[in-house]
Order: C-alpha cells, then structure tokens, then sequence
C-alpha cells in the first residue's frame, strides 16, 4: 500500500503541475482572445454553422500539432491560433469573398511550410542578442502583468482574493500557486454566481468544406498580411519565450509541421494557427514545473483540452467565454509574474546590450502598430536599430 501510495505521489507530483498549466493556458485563450474570432466571422457574415466550422478545425488543428510537437521534441510546444492575425481579419473579411480568403488562408500556410523546410528562420532568430530578444518578451507579457494589478480597480475583491491566495501558496509550494488560484478562483465565482451556464448544452461541430478561391487581390490583401503578423507577432516571440526558459528546440519542425496543419485544416475555416506566445510563458517556466524535462506534459495537456474542445466547437467556447474577463487576466497576470522578472533580469544583464533591451522593451510595450503590423515586429526593430546605432556591428554572429 505504502509503494503504491509513493507512486501515486510521485506521479501526482510530476504530472499534475504540467497539467493544471495547458489546462490554464487554453482557459486563457478561449476567454481572453478567442471573442476575435467570433467578431470576424460576424463581420463577414458567416452563417452559425460556417463559424462553428471555424472553431473546429482551429481547436483541432492547434490540440494535434501541439501534441506532436510536444511528443517529437519533448519540450513544451504550445500552439494557439493567431490572435493579431484574427484581430486583422475583422476588418479584412468584410471586403473579401469567403473562398477567396479560404484560398489565401492556404497561400500563408504554404508559406510557413517553405520558410519551415528552408530553414531560414533559425538564421535569423540566431542574430538577435539576448538581452533584446528577453526585452521584447518582456514588453509583450508586461500589459498581462499589469492587468493583474489593473482589476483591483475593476473588480476588487476578486483580483486581491485570487492574488493573496497566490502568495499564500506561493509562500510554501510554489509549484501549486497557479494551480490554487485556479481552483478558489473557480469556486469563488460559483459562490458568487458570477459563471453564466444556463444555456450550456453539448452540441457536436460539424466541419464544413469550402472550396477555396484565388486572386490577386485576396493575395496582397489578405494573404500577405496574414502571413507578415502570424510570423512577428506569434512565431518570432513564441520561439524567443522557448529560447528565453533554456529549450533549444529547431524551428523547423514546428513551421514546417504548423504549417502543414494550417493548410489542412484552412477549406474548414482555420485562418492560421502557429507557435503560441503568451500563452506558451504558462507552460515553459518553473511554474509549470521545476524539472525543464517535465514540461513538455503542459503540452500534452494543453493540446488535449483543445481538441475536447473542438469536438463541442462553439458550445465549449462559449463557457470559457462565460468566464469574467477579469478572472481571466488576473490568472493570466500571476500565472506569467515569474516569466516577466525571468525576462527583465535577462534585458538588463548584458551592459552592451542594456539599453537597445530597455528601447525594445518599451516600444513592445507601447504596442507600436504601422502598417497593420502589430508591437512586437516595431520593438524588435526599433531595439536592433538602437544596438547597431549604439555597438558599431552585432556581438552575436550565427555560426557558420
């Protein structure tokens, strides 16, 4: 009874951390981001069963090619859809026949697959110094952070509850923090009936086919875009978040195996799904667990939440929707508060680098947008500029 109670113990240990961290960072996603979506399928008039075909093949897509990764690396690759990229097409299906953004969704995914097999992307990720790179991942979670902190106006007892039960926990079993603030967080909101399930039914998403369309104008209009903000505002900053917690994972794999399930799943609906970046802060620090070698579970886990809730489609959603958003960014905030300090430590390590980090740290965190590209491209390059300016040549040259 004793072995089999240690066993029990140990498994609980090692397992249930990982776990509790991808089930926090598809809580996060569904209720934080993936309202985008359904404002996109709004404005282009997309029929309910057209959008529910949207958030089935997205979860689909984004639960197997985060537990392949995952699986195959070892390492907690987590994947998500692109979020600036829904942002982006609120505006742009609106001008744009449905198969005819079908059919650049299948141009920006081929993309991703060429850039993937190529590998020109690890060449470049390679240039960029330390310091710059944990600036702009510092710049990109800090709006998260503060939120915490922000709901204590909006909703004061919740957020000061959820943040004194993270302390408190913090204080004698870090591993548990987020895990506890989860749990009292969710019993906390029933006690308070502040979690709307009365029209919750289970209903199965059905995948609709739509045969895609091409022309130049969906090309420049929408395929190039989706492509430019999936690439620097998902894929640059989520491989700089694994950089940044010591995984060394070739990007390869994961463009090229994204990719290909981006254009799979894009006659179904799925605009673009690709390496995860806020989200993915959850899953690859010591919150998740202590032992690197045991993150990769996270992934896992994530990627199973995802696919559950694909197969419910928007049913599903909607009860992470039902969430209040200041629950949400409050769990988000604590969950990534170890991240930030990781990041910032990094930023202002290296005196060479000290304040091209400390430029790409607040042009990210201003959220630069320019040409319907998003804050964390306008940092990254604003920070490189400012080293060259400052430092002549880069220190960080990529081996030949």
């Amino acid at each position: 009874m004793s072995v089999r109670h240690s066993s029990f113990h140990r498994l609980s240990h090692d397992l249930l951390p990982p776990i509790m961290a991808g089930l926090i960072s598809v809580i996060v996603n569904y209720g934080g981001t993936f309202i985008l979506i359904f404002q996109a399928a709004q404005m282009a008039g997309l029929s309910p069963e057209l959008t529910a075909s949207w958030v089935w093949s997205i979860s689909i897509g984004v639960g197997i090619t985060g537990i392949l990764l995952s699986w195959y690396t070892k390492e907690p690759i987590i994947t998500a859809w692109s979020t600036p990229a829904a942002a982006f097409l609120i505006t742009a299906l609106v001008t744009v026949p449905y198969a005819e953004a079908i059919g650049a969704y299948l141009l920006s995914a081929l993309a991703f697959v060429i850039l993937g097999i190529t590998g020109y992307f690890e060449k470049l990720i390679r240039l960029i110094p330390i310091g710059i790179a944990s600036g702009l991942l510092a710049g990109i979670l800090l709006q998260f952070g503060i939120a915490a902190f922000t709901n204590m106006t909006i909703d004061p007892f919740l957020a000061i509850s959820l943040f004194l039960i993270y302390l408190i926990t913090k204080r004698f079993s870090a591993r548990y923090a987020i895990v506890s603030v989860l749990f009292f967080g969710f019993m906390f909101l029933l006690l308070q009936s502040q979690i709307d399930l009365a029209g919750f039914e289970l209903k199965l998403a059905s995948p609709i086919f739509t045969a895609p369309a091409f022309s130049i104008n969906s090309a420049l209009s929408i395929a190039l875009p989706l492509f430019l903000i999936t690439l620097t505002g998902q894929y640059m900053p989520g491989l700089l978040i694994l950089k940044n917690d010591g995984f060394k994972t070739n990007a390869k794999p994961i463009l090229a195996v994204t990719g290909l399930g981006s254009f799979l799943m894009a006659p179904f609906g799925s605009h673009a799904f690709n390496l995860a970046a806020i989200t993915a802060a959850i899953c690859t620090g010591k919150e998740s667990h202590e032992d690197p070698s045991k993150r990769w579970v996270a992934g896992i886990s994530a990627g199973v939440f995802y696919i559950l809730v694909g197969i419910f489609g928007v049913t599903l959603a909607a009860v992470f929707a039902a969430f209040p958003a200041a629950f949400i960014s409050s769990l988000a905030g604590l969950a990534l508060l170890g991240t930030i300090a990781g990041s910032l430590t990094n930023a202002m390590s290296d005196s060479d680098s000290r304040e091209a980090a400390l430029i790409t740290f607040l042009a990210t965190a201003a959220n630069i947008t320019l040409f319907g590209i998003g804050g964390a491209f306008w940092g990254l390059v604003l920070g490189l500029i400012a080293y060259l300016v400052l430092n002549k040549q880069f220190k960080i040259i990529s081996s030949p």
